[in-house]
């Protein structure tokens, strides 16, 4: 049905000139999930360019977009709102839903003035008609100037509005209803100006894409030589464009790369301020006068209010040369054209060296690596409570530049192992010139066992005054046993990798091969047979030995009568465990130690005040006993009379002189022992 297309065709006429669409000629991936697009073409003289993006990506080509032209100049971007259909018809006196047929269109269009089939009015009504065996028509009413008016429109004929505002608001209605057709894309018209001449433009913007996947086939030698390494790229158009014969580049690095909403309209919200309007007026109605209140008796009316109860709270590699025969499977596997390889500031780029075709939405697996690297076979101990370790790879990468991380599948190169698949494997970026171990089984023939120990012994002391200051080294052990069972010398000369963690504040006592990551590494060559690798870590630390406590002052103004003996006496040089514990460092101390002399001496020294101090406390028990003895004796005298009292006197006397002796004797024996060790203590200082 042709009326439509009439109705718009003079609002058609008024379109600018048809945008230049260029294509993508070059494609960069990154797998920081970023597509680098370059789209380049032969642009006419004033004439714009454009190119469709789908939606999500505007906000990235409004932020990175760059323009190439070498005679013309940018005068703007333009493309659709993102809310396109609702600008479009904001303040048009229709809706979407009116341009389903030229009748709900024009009845939407009510009222407005109208040139059709050589009347002016305005518009009343709009109908299809069909007579029998014509085609359908469309009648029009108008209110003209004579009156009502009633046309009927031939196959051919157009209404024109008067308004042309209007007819232009109509026509970007009908192009924003178009548009939202595809409203997972947006056209965008990049409009140049200056240039006289045809020329060649270009222009490339930055946006979000799937990362493309690498991933790796690696033929690898029995034992050492000279490993097959070929990279694969997954690669996925979303671009909303097909890529024709484009130059493609797969880029491995880290940029910071960021999101900004640029193309979604953004409104600042702000506070409201309220309309201040007059104060209302309150008036209470009068209800008119009540009876008095009864009168209440004395005690309940001098009572106070009650409070209402408190809220409760809610309860709360191997360099050797493989032998010729070892690479005839990996001689075998069909070569893969090599990328051309950039490297600059922490990025690599493999750029394919052939043109590359996918269109959009399909997924291609595109080769761009193919080398030969250095490799040797080993085991690998991750875990020491593992019972068996992996089989690994040492790979060195020599290829001059950065491999990027991915996923590897490995297969033999020859003999039994020839072609077969003998597992999976991550490797992350290798530098040029780096190593990367491989792991990509469990070897169960070769039997794992650990156990884990630790101890500490005495290495010196130092002195000062009351205390021993042992110098002691903390050891702690681990031990991994390997049994190679039936196959005794299959392991023969070949290297194990084992990763120990790191012990903060300890020191290996084994050879560390490397550190990172995985913590400390030690690598061994086994020897065929059974045996066990022994890992040590020490820590030096300090222990103090007191022997006498500070807070009791100088031994030389101590007084046995001021203090318990018995109770302090692990407080005192001589008392219990203070000899022992020296003993038994001593035992313990290497002879070449530092301070082994003096702690001998000091030991001798605390012998000699043990025997003192028995010696006092000795004395101190006959003073007590003594002191027990002349208190009975003075109760006996108090209760006797006559020539028993006499007696008791006498009694009494002899008690006294023998708690006399018994205290001299007590306090001479404790002062020995106080000289004896204050001059111990001195020595030490």
């Amino acid at each position: 049905m042709r009326a439509p297309l009439l109705l718009l065709a003079p609002l058609l006429l008024a379109f600018p000139a048809s945008a230049q669409d260029l294509p993508v000629t070059a494609v960069t991936l990154s797998n920081a999930g970023l597509a680098q697009i370059e789209r380049s073409g032969r642009l006419d003289p004033g004439a714009p360019l454009s190119f469709r993006v789908p939606v999500e990506d505007v906000d990235d080509v409004l932020k990175s977009l760059l323009v190439r032209d070498p005679a013309g100049r940018v005068e703007g971007v333009r493309l659709p709102a993102q809310d396109l259909v609702a600008e479009a018809f904001r303040g048009l006196p229709l809706k979407p839903e009116d341009f389903a047929n030229r009748t709900t269109l024009l009845r939407a269009l009510r009222g407005q003035a109208v040139e059709a089939a050589g009347a002016t009015g305005r518009l009343v009504d709009a109908e299809e008609v069909q007579a029998p065996n014509t085609a359908p028509a469309l009648r029009l009413t108008l209110v003209t100037e004579q009156g009502l008016r009633s046309l009927a429109l031939a196959d051919g004929d157009g209404i024109r509005f008067a308004d042309p505002d209007l007819a232009a608001r109509l026509r970007r209605a009908a192009e924003a209803l178009a548009a939202a057709s595809t409203a997972d894309s947006r056209v965008v018209e990049v409009r140049l100006a200056g240039a006289a001449a045809a020329r060649e433009v270009s222009l490339g913007y930055v946006a979000a894409a799937p990362l493309w996947k690498p991933s790796w086939r690696l033929v690898i030698p029995p034992r050492r030589g000279e490993a097959r390494l070929q990279g694969w790229a997954v690669v996925e158009n979303r671009s909303g464009a097909d890529w024709e014969g484009v130059r493609l580049a797969l880029v491995s690095g880290n940029p910071a790369a960021f999101q900004q909403a640029l193309y979604a309209p953004i409104r600042v919200a702000r506070p409201e301020l309220p309309v201040r309007v007059a104060e209302g007026v309150s008036v209470r109605a009068d209800t008119g006068a009540t009876p008095p209140p009864p009168p209440m008796p004395m005690p309940l009316a001098m009572a106070p209010a009650m409070a209402a109860p408190a809220p409760r709270a809610m309860a709360s590699p191997g360099a050797g040369a493989a032998p010729e025969a070892a690479l005839r499977f990996a001689d075998s596997v069909a070569a893969v054209p090599a990328a051309l390889p950039a490297s600059a500031a922490g990025r690599v780029a493999f750029a394919l060296p052939n043109p590359v075709t996918v269109r959009s939405g399909e997924t291609a697996n595109l080769p761009f690596l193919d080398a030969t690297l250095p490799a040797e076979r080993l085991w690998w101990v991750q875990d020491l409570s593992a019972r068996n370790p992996l089989s690994a790879l040492r790979l060195r990468n020599t290829s001059g530049h950065t491999l990027p991380d991915g996923l590897a599948t490995l297969y033999g190169a020859e003999g039994p192992e020839a072609g077969a698949f003998l597992g999976d494997a991550e490797i992350r970026a290798v530098a040029p010139g780096e190593t990367r171990l491989v792991g990509f089984a469990r070897d169960r023939d070769l039997r794992l066992s650990a156990a884990q120990a630790s101890g500490e012994r005495p290495a010196g002391a130092t002195f000062r005054r009351g205390v021993v200051v042992l110098r002691v080294v903390v050891r702690q052990e681990a031990a991994l046993a390997l049994d190679p069972g039936g196959a005794p010398d299959a392991g023969r000369g070949a290297g194990m990798v084992v990763d120990l963690p790191r012990r903060p504040g300890f020191t290996p006592r084994f050879t560390v091969a490397a550190e990172g990551d995985f913590g400390l590494r030690h690598e061994v060559v086994l020897d065929g047979g059974p045996q066990t690798l022994r890992f040590a870590w020490e820590q030096e630390t300090s222990r103090e030995l007191p022997v006498w406590d500070a807070g009791l002052g100088d031994p030389i103004l101590l007084r046995w009568r001021d203090i318990d003996v018995e109770q302090s006496l692990r407080r005192l040089p001589g008392g219990p465990a203070t000899l022992e514990n020296l003993r038994a460092t001593l035992e313990r101390l290497p002879a070449e130690a530092p301070g082994r002399d003096r702690l001998a001496a000091l030991a001798e020294r605390m012998a000699e005040l043990r025997g003192l101090l028995d010696t006092a406390r000795t004395a101190i028990r006959g003073y007590r006993t003594a002191e027990a003895a002349l208190a009975r004796a003075r109760a006996a005298a108090e209760d006797r009379s006559g020539a028993e009292r006499e007696e008791a006197r006498r009694r009494l006397n002899a008690a006294s002189l023998a708690a006399d002796r018994a205290g001299t004797a007590a306090d001479a024996a404790w002062d020995g022992w106080a000289r004896a060790a204050q001059d111990l203590l001195a020595r030490m200082e």
